[in-house]
């Protein structure tokens, strides 16, 4: 008896001595440069729990005396620390070297391809000039890793690149959608302007993922007016039952102060959570070998628990997973069951192809057998797009969502990953499907998408909004819209209702910007075309002679409904100096900065000084630090830009 008593304390000695060292332990991650890192996977191996670093790479995990920590995130060297008696633990990781198959560049000459599977940097004209060649490595510091410098047998010197260059191999793979940039109209000749009301914001956090990673985006991968309605404005909530609400505001144009900028910003109503209509989720997850990276799949598990949070008890969650096929992870399951949803997102695991079609296909099967009349219906799809089995192309993608978004089902995109990512398949996927798009390349962001802007991503109000502008010839000498390439319309497509606009959740906003040139400026920006030799080009005759600027309308359809209804506000024009509103400069700063990263025709006097300045000067209330964010983010693209100019030249 005495044994069992004593074998007992033991046990109850050994258990709380394990609680009483429990604790949380916190730190911050940087890198050698001492910048934050975000997305960093923390991992307690002796507890078998994990946490990410946010944004300002600060990370909290429960851990005990003696339990092993490893700290891993894509492109650094991973570390394992042991916990000692301190709750902090603060944590340098240093860049990844990545060893390429060696590209020599001979002298100062032409640069000779042997092997390449990275990519390159050439060092051109006075970079290179007069100096010794003890020197190089000094002048390639920062613009390419693993720098080695020798001279062969005839004294020439060559420079021998091993490892990446800021123009990484990781974008090799990944596809956007080519952008064709707005050009200047002249309104006698097309006085209409119409396009879709877009709120996807994916192109500004996957913008955002390359600065930070020290290289430009691709060009294609700058979508100006995701960048814009990246931000929350202070916009004024509709009235008397209406979905969406419409504000516009004239002011001259801080890149070419000759002009004036004209912004139109769509609101849509606010609903309180407990009123939110009740919901029929599909999580249609990518478990594919390419979602292994931990800015996939382990981001995806936290996303998605942070969503199951926000569910209530009259909610329901299905999940879908597909690899080399389509699989149903869990039947429909009430919110009330967080713990067992958490756990099946918590068991996915990845490995192997990718069939993105027969993953859709089975979610919208899902979503309409657990479909709830006046419901919000929806699949949230976490993926990198890299679709590789089955229907895959742009246009097998389309016909599926084209045949299934008449069911009343609307998706929600979230975008992870780099390397292979697919931008030019999600961005189709959300624009045909009635959906929204959005990137997620930290947990901050994930918690910005999911929980702080849970509603405008997962609640539509009013569907197919499309904004039409008619400008007055009389006031206006040309226009040219800031963005939207790949959501404008032909004019008569406004008024036909078959005709697909874009989709408002709750509490959303959509901003977008006219840059416009006045009547009596003269402005070389603007292409001009000679006198026809067969034909008379005669002026049309205007019979509108008063001050208005320009007439906004703007159509859009109740969630369930197939009929839109219409909306319009008359601009009109002013006269001396017009001050832009807080908002609108700062909108004006993140379209200079889009215009520069595009290096725009239209670009004109832009300047990432000019621009920087003005976004400080209208950061205004930032409690979660967007705003601050992108004023960083500008100021490291103008040190690349900087950078690369200077190689190059």
């Amino acid at each position: 008896m005495k044994a069992l008593i004593s074998s007992i304390l033991l046990i109850f000695t050994i258990v709380a001595g394990n609680h009483v060292h429990a604790k949380t332990i916190t730190g911050k991650i940087v890198d050698d440069t001492k910048v934050p890192i975000a997305g960093v996977e923390v991992r307690n191996t002796t507890k078998k729990i994990n946490t990410l670093s946010d944004q300002s790479g600060i990370y909290n995990i429960e851990a005990g005396e003696g339990d092993e920590l490893t700290f891993n995130c894509v492109g650094y060297v991973s570390q394992s620390i042991k916990v000692g008696k301190s709750h902090t633990i603060d944590v340098i990781l240093f860049a990844q070297i990545n060893q390429l198959d060696e590209v020599v560049v001979v002298g100062y000459g032409a640069a000779k391809r042997e092997v390449l599977t990275g990519s390159a940097i050439i060092i051109r004209g006075q970079d290179a000039k007069d100096i010794p060649v003890t020197n190089y490595n000094n002048l390639l510091q920062g613009k390419v890793a693993g720098v080695n410098v020798s001279a062969n047998r005839s004294g020439q010197q060559n420079i021998l690149i091993r490892g990446v260059s800021p123009i990484r191999e990781a974008q090799q793979s990944e596809s956007y959608k080519g952008i064709e940039e707005n050009k200047f109209i002249n309104p006698l000749n097309q006085p209409l302007s119409t396009f879709a009301a877009d709120v996807d914001a994916a192109s500004y956090g996957n913008v955002r993922r390359f600065i930070k990673s020290g290289q430009l985006p691709p060009v294609d991968a700058v979508r100006i007016e995701e960048m814009i309605n990246y931000f929350q404005y202070s916009l004024d909530a509709p009235e008397n039952g209406d979905p969406v609400n419409i504000k516009t505001e004239l002011a001259q144009a801080p890149w070419n102060t000759k002009h004036q900028l004209l912004r139109i910003s769509l609101k849509a109503k606010n609903v309180p959570t407990e009123k939110l209509p009740t919901s029929n989720f599909v999580f249609l997850v990518d478990v594919s070998g390419s979602m292994m990276n931990a800015n996939k799949l382990p981001l995806v598990k936290s996303s998605l628990k942070l969503l199951v949070d926000q569910l209530r008890e009259v909610d329901k969650v299905a999940i879908v997973t597909y690899a080399g096929n389509a699989n149903v992870a869990l039947e429909s399951t009430s919110g009330s069951q967080k713990m067992k949803i958490k756990d099946v997102v918590e068991g996915l695991q990845a490995g192997g192809s990718t069939a993105g079609g027969d993953g859709l296909k089975m979610a919208y099967k899902i979503a309409r057998q657990n479909f709830i009349k006046n419901g919000n219906n929806r699949i949230v799809m976490a993926t990198d797009g890299d679709f590789n089995v089955g229907a895959s192309s742009d246009d097998d993608m389309e016909k599926l969502i084209g045949r299934e978004r008449e069911s009343g089902v609307h998706i929600s995109i979230l975008g992870y990953g780099m390397g292979n990512y697919k931008d030019s398949k999600l961005e189709l996927l959300a624009n045909k499907g009635h959906g929204n798009y959005a990137y997620i390349d930290n947990i901050t962001e994930a918690r910005k998408a999911i929980i702080t802007e849970f509603g405008g991503t997962l609640f539509t109000v009013a569907k197919d909004v499309k904004i039409q502008v008619e400008f007055n010839p009389n006031t206006v000498q040309a226009y040219r819209l800031v963005g939207y390439e790949n959501r404008l319309m032909a004019a008569e497509d406004f008024n036909n209702d078959n005709k697909l606009g874009g989709d408002m959740g709750v509490g959303h906003a959509v901003t977008a910007i006219y840059e416009m040139v006045p009547v009596g400026v003269k402005s070389e920006i603007i292409g001009l075309v000679d006198d026809l030799k067969y034909q008379k080009t005669e002026r049309k005759a205007v019979t509108n002679n008063s001050s208005e600027l320009a007439t906004v309308k703007f159509r859009y359809k109740e969630p369930d409904g197939g009929k839109s209804r219409l909306k319009q506000q008359v601009v009109y024009s002013n006269t001396g100096y017009m001050a832009m509103s807080e908002d609108f400069q700062f909108a004006a700063s993140v379209a200079e900065l889009g215009m520069l990263l595009r290096n725009s025709d239209y670009k004109q006097n832009a300047d990432f000084d000019s621009l920087i300045n003005r976004a400080k000067l209208a950061k205004g209330k930032d409690d979660e630090g967007y705003r601050a964010e992108f004023i960083r983010m500008a100021e490291d693209a103008k040190a690349l830009t900087k950078s690369i100019a200077i190689v190059n030249n």
